[in-house]
């Protein structure tokens, strides 16, 4: 009975510690058999702030700069593609349809998702997704997934 109540002393000790935002403190826990001594930890609780700032490729990544790429194109041998990030979240992209005289420019922003690891390109016909990732982009479907299958590796964009 004495071994239970000690226990269940030692129990309530921690739960009551744990609850607490000050600094780790020592507590002793003294029985006619035992002495104890039980570290408290800190308050180890995540603030919105922590949450917030938790690394994504927004705020960890150096993605400002020139992609390029040359993506699969149904009629052409492809379609080289250069795209411009830059800090203030604007773009620029030019799209050169090879074997053709062809070519496409425009410019507009782009927003981040929620996670901070993909951006929505917002121009007059660019509408692309890329997922961002360290010096490089990849295209994402009209759904927001990575493209798979043979040609998935044509859809990366390496950084110049």
């Amino acid at each position: 009975m004495k071994n239970q109540t000690f226990l269940s002393g030692i129990v309530a000790v921690i739960v009551l510690a744990s609850c607490s935002k000050q600094k780790p403190q020592e507590v002793t826990a003294i029985s006619t058999d035992t002495i104890a001594t039980v570290q408290t930890p800190a308050d180890t609780t995540a603030s919105p702030t922590t949450a917030a700032t938790a690394d994504n490729s927004q705020n960890s990544l150096d993605w400002n700069g020139t992609y390029e790429a040359t993506v699969p194109c149904a009629d052409c041998p492809g379609i080289k593609t250069t795209l411009t990030l830059n800090k203030d979240k604007t773009f620029s992209i030019t799209e050169e349809y090879i074997d053709r005289k062809s070519k496409n420019e425009d410019k507009g922003t782009f927003v981040w998702d929620a996670t901070g690891s993909i951006i929505t390109l917002s121009g007059k016909s660019a509408k692309y997704k890329y997922k961002v990732g360290e010096n490089k982009l990849i295209q994402l479907d009209l759904e927001g997934k990575e493209i798979d299958g043979p040609n998935k590796d044509l859809y990366v964009f390496k950084k110049k």
